[in-house]
Formats: structure tokens, C-alpha cells, sequence
């Protein structure tokens, strides 16, 4: 007895298992299929194994992690009309697999796209000094215009930050010469304000030694020993005649 379709029930098996093969996914945890079935979406699937029906079934993979996009640096001129180059990070991950497939042909360039419009829409409508001093507000700004958008899309912004914001050479120049003026005018204030502490010291120690003509007097002599530390120096000191008198009292006693 020939045992003609052992060959063919071995070729069948072949099939099979290259059919369930080819069938079989395996999702991490990060992973999520988005089926679709002779085109129609079908539901998503993940993670762990999963089956696609050959040439029936396509799984789209999408990664729900969060995802980093660079905003390259880009010429900006904000509403006082100063040029700026600016760039930018954005932190963004998918929230709805199914829509990120479905409602947006390639979201991480959507994203990255937008974010640079809406870069230049908030700055072009902030005065230069705002852009300076509040770059948190402005990314903020970026990030519920953003944000509000991509929802329809699956995809949440978590963060946008603004890296660098870079001025023309001249503005930075012009800046230097402010910043330079405004310690100069620290500095004066300071001094006159320490000068102004000192003279009223000054006027208050006047006043204890007028009210004792020997303090006074026994100053004058201190102040004279000070001066003639140095023997090669001549002082000569003119006393007034009721200082010499004073002197004299206090010889006597």
C-alpha cells in the first residue's frame, strides 16, 4: 500500500506551523497592539503574547512610554520686534493607543510640528524682557496650547521646557552696559550710605566731647601721641588758649 500523502500531511503540518508562527506576538510592558482586521479596527492587545491572523489581521505596535523630542533652535522675534533663537524640549507619551494609529498618520512628528507653532505663537506675543525673566510661564503657555490639541490625538504633554534662548550679539552687549550701570549705582548708594552712618557717629562723639572739656582735651592729647609715633616726623600743633588752661587744671590735679 503506497503511502502517497504522507508528503502532502507533512507539507500541510509545515504550513500550519509556519501560519502559527508567524501568528504569534509577544508585547512587552510598554507594548500595545492596535489590531485591525481585513482593515477595520478590532481592538488593542498587550501586553504579553498575542495572536494576528496572517494576511486577516495587522497589528500596529505602539511604545506608551514617555517619549523626549528635541525643538531645534529657531529664530523667534517677539512682540517688541528682538530677534531670539530659541529652543526646546518636549516630554509627551501616548495615553490612547487606538487613536494615535487611527486619528494621526505619525504623531511624534505632529507633535514635535506643533509645538514649534505654538513655540512662536506665545513668544511673538511676549515682550522680550517677559521671555528673559518667566521662561516657565512661556513653556507653560506652549504646553496648554500643545496639549489641548493633542488629546484628540491620544497623546498627553507632560512637560515642555525651554532650553536655551539666545540674543543678538548687540542686545547682549547693550545689556552688559545696563547691568555695569545698575552695580555702578549699588556701589554709590552704598558708599554715601556708609558715609552718611559714619557722619553721624561722627556728630554724635562731637557732641559727648563737647559736653566735657576734659574728654575733649584728653582726645587732643591721644590724637597728638598718635600722630608723633613716628619720631622723624615734625608736627607742629596749635592749641587754642583755653585748651592750654584746661591743660594746666588737669596738671595740677
Amino acid at each position: 500500500m503506497e503511502m502517497w500523502w504522507i508528503p502532502i500531511l507533512v507539507f500541510v503540518i509545515f504550513i500550519v506551523i509556519v501560519i502559527l508562527l508567524a501568528s504569534i506576538r509577544v508585547l512587552y510592558e510598554y507594548e500595545r497592539g492596535v489590531i485591525f482586521t481585513l482593515g477595520r479596527f478590532t481592538g488593542v492587545r498587550g501586553p504579553g503574547l498575542i495572536f494576528v491572523v496572517p494576511i486577516f489581521q495587522k497589528a500596529r505596535i505602539v511604545d506608551l512610554r514617555i517619549t523626549t523630542v528635541d525643538i531645534p533652535k529657531q529664530e523667534v522675534m517677539t512682540r517688541d520686534n528682538v530677534p531670539v533663537l530659541v529652543n526646546a524640549v518636549v516630554y509627551y507619551k501616548v495615553v490612547k493607543p487606538d487613536d494615535a494609529v487611527i486619528k494621526i498618520d505619525n504623531y511624534g512628528y505632529a507633535v514635535r510640528q506643533y509645538t514649534q507653532a505654538a513655540l512662536r505663537d506665545v513668544i511673538g506675543n511676549s515682550d522680550l524682557d517677559m521671555v528673559l525673566m518667566e521662561r516657565e510661564k512661556i513653556a507653560e503657555n506652549i504646553k496648554k496650547i500643545v496639549d489641548t490639541e493633542t488629546a484628540e490625538w491620544g497623546v498627553d504633554i507632560l512637560s515642555i521646557k525651554i532650553q536655551e534662548i539666545e540674543l543678538p550679539a548687540e542686545m547682549k552687549r547693550a545689556m552688559a552696559k545696563q547691568a555695569e550701570s545698575e552695580r555702578e549705582r549699588r556701589a554709590i548708594i552704598i558708599t554715601s550710605e556708609g558715609e552718611l552712618a559714619a557722619s553721624e557717629n561722627l556728630r554724635k562723639a562731637a557732641e559727648n566731647l563737647a559736653k566735657s572739656k576734659g574728654a575733649f582735651l584728653l582726645r587732643t592729647l591721644q590724637t597728638v601721641t598718635d600722630i608723633a609715633a613716628d619720631p622723624s616726623d615734625k608736627i607742629v600743633i596749635l592749641l587754642p588758649v583755653e585748651m592750654l588752661g584746661e591743660l594746666g587744671k588737669l596738671t595740677k590735679t
